[in-house]
């Protein structure tokens, strides 16, 4: 049972490299496993047997979202967007808790933290706002192996960096629905060389962010926490009546308990 959950949360955090506005760092931080998971990955080959135990239902299912989000990504959206919408904020909104909670454990909240939170929070609904604003087209002829790897390594700051979202990256790029598009076509020309800068990029950030949670880890959690109530604002569904808003409460409900479940099986 441990297992499919993994999968599961896996999933979502595949999910979260293709949904608009939404960062794969946000959701490995709500579902509490960001930190143990830049320890898994950076120090891999010090604990073979026990980081792949932990990591192998996961990457399954990153692999898994990612594929079946990407066919399934307009589907979803176009039939059920108030419902996924809402489910996405109540995982936010769970993990926001619940991670509070743990820093809190290590230091009381002091008055002073409210900046970190409040910056980031700022920056990050600036970001979402870019975000929606700007129309670049990808003009396919254009593109070049070279910039399909830079696009891969900018990109990855947005699957490591809770709340920087990797849609904001790629649409700047002018790369986005190629990567859509090649990601629901398993069109491989373009994956692997866009793999290779996200994985070049990926380790990178992760040794950044390692160290800012090593020599800055209350300041780092709160910029995270800013960054992460700030991708909420992009998901707010437009609800036109009592149903509309029944549906929304219960879909954050559910997406509540989904990270709630997830630490439990932590």
């Amino acid at each position: 049972m441990k297992f499919l959950f993994e999968v599961i949360k896996g999933m979502f955090i595949g999910a979260g490299a293709i949904l608009p506005g939404i960062s794969s760092g946000v959701l490995c931080v709500i579902f509490g496993i960001y930190e143990k998971l830049l320890d898994c990955i950076l120090n891999f080959f010090k604990d073979v047997k026990n980081n792949f135990k932990f990591l192998f239902p996961i990457v399954l299912g990153v692999f898994l979202g990612i594929i079946l989000f990407s066919r399934l990504l307009q589907f979803i959206l176009l039939k059920f967007p108030m419902q996924t919408s809402c489910v996405f904020i109540g995982l936010i909104l769970g993990g926001t808790t619940l991670l509070i909670n743990n820093i809190n454990k290590k230091e009381k909240f002091k008055i002073k933290n409210l900046i970190y939170i409040v910056v980031a929070l700022i920056i990050g609904i600036c970001m979402v706002i870019f975000e929606d604003k700007i129309q670049i087209k990808n003009s396919l002829e254009s593109i070049n192996y070279i910039y399909l790897v830079i696009s891969g390594l900018l990109m990855s700051a947005g699957i490591v960096i809770p709340g920087v979202s990797s849609t904001i990256i790629l649409t700047l790029l002018g790369t986005y629905t190629l990567y859509l598009n090649s990601l629901a076509n398993l069109y491989f020309p373009v994956l692997i060389p866009m793999a290779i800068g996200v994985i070049i990029g990926s380790i990178v950030f992760m040794i950044i962010i390692k160290y800012l949670l090593k020599k800055f880890y209350i300041q780092t959690m709160y910029i995270i926490i800013g960054f992460t109530l700030g991708s909420i604002l992009i998901l707010f569904p437009q609800v036109n009546n009592i149903e509309d808003i029944i549906i929304s409460i219960t879909s954050i409900i559910f997406g509540y308990f989904i990270t709630k479940i997830s630490y439990i099986t932590n």
